[in-house]
């Protein structure tokens, strides 16, 4: 966390395990991890706003409702 005045910036990573439908994605039980960032504006003590963006592509990916990047061959010794 980064703070300045009333503005206080995140970045967050979060673990849990797939055991409920999510956006439409049957369960799989398998464990997933995600990351994010968020801007909070803070006044006398409240949270007035905040405003997150999490990785959302990442964890559709390990969730198979999206398929992931197929990874380059590593190129053979010669």
């Amino acid at each position: 966390m980064v703070a300045e005045g009333e503005k206080v910036a995140e970045r967050l990573s979060a673990r849990g395990t797939h055991e409920g439908e999510f956006m439409g994605v049957a369960p799989i039980g398998k464990r997933v991890e995600w990351q994010g960032q968020a801007i909070f504006h803070i006044s006398e003590g409240k949270v007035l706003e905040c405003r997150g963006m999490p990785d959302m592509l990442g964890l559709l990916q390990q969730i198979g409702a999206v398929p992931a990047p197929e990874q380059p061959e590593e190129a053979s010794p010669t």
